[in-house]
């Protein structure tokens, strides 16, 4: 039987934004410290509602994950005292890695992030800079879905903050259920389904894959073998923790 991810005990780390159906606090999972770090599906779909609840839970920083032809308009406008930053995290015109996984179910699953991870190391360290590099207050990382670059980047950051395993692949499965309001808005409404059935089929899990994955990983050795200096990786540890940089 495939394990299911356990209850979320920690229910306040889980936010609403209005135009956003995929998105929670880090806080609370491990040593991460609550307003640190928020995951997120798309924010271009916030409304001005949206973006008051975002600034007022202390976000000063977007970083945007995704491809520039991903992009598209605001819903409404970022408020004064938000800094976008635009940094594309999957190297989409590398053909040679990507077309492979286009072709499989596993694609839109954490079966491809330990290949990504070996193969990507120096954009997996742009993204450690950026996000280390924010300016103060709370940073909010996304991609379109919410689900696996934004899941790579939440992986790293509680790895950092000393999160279990399985703490990791529960967070990572919560998106699971938020998928078909993503896709719908996306879309791209059967996508949900259909990566529902390819998991069932091949009698596995979005947590039970990502608990895989998170027990081979740690954040900071990873990042110390892609050339990031271990004064950022400090630098990261400690905003994720909300432990003071010095």
């Amino acid at each position: 039987m495939t394990a299911a991810a356990p209850p979320d005990p920690h229910t306040r780390r889980h936010l609403t934004w209005d135009g956003c159906f995929n998105i929670r606090d880090l806080g609370g999972l491990g040593r991460h410290a609550p307003g640190a770090f928020v995951r997120a599906d798309s924010v271009e779909k916030l409304t001005a509602a949206g973006w008051a609840a975002a600034h007022a839970h202390g976000v000063r920083t977007v970083l945007d994950l995704r491809n520039d032809d991903e992009r598209g308009t605001d819903a409404a406008p970022r408020p004064d005292g938000i800094t976008t930053v635009r940094l594309p995290l999957d190297g989409i015109e590398d053909t040679a890695f990507w077309e492979p996984w286009f072709t499989d179910w596993r694609w839109g699953t954490p079966l491809h992030y330990r290949p990504f991870l070996d193969h990507f190391p120096e954009r997996v360290a742009a993204t450690a800079d950026a996000l280390a590099a924010a300016a103060p207050g709370g940073v909010a990382f996304h991609c379109a879905a919410g689900r696996d670059r934004t899941g790579l980047v939440s992986l790293l950051l509680l790895s950092l903050a000393g999160a279990t395993p399985e703490e990791i692949a529960a967070d990572y499965a919560l998106s699971e259920a938020r998928m078909t309001p993503v896709f719908t808005a996306l879309g791209r409404a059967e996508e949900a389904a259909q990566l529902a059935a390819a998991y069932r089929s091949h009698a596995t899990s979005p947590y039970a894959e990502m608990l895989k994955v998170a027990r081979r990983f740690d954040g900071a050795a990873y990042l110390a073998a892609a050339g990031v200096p271990g004064t950022t990786v400090a630098a990261l540890r400690a905003r994720a923790t909300g432990q003071p940089r010095g």
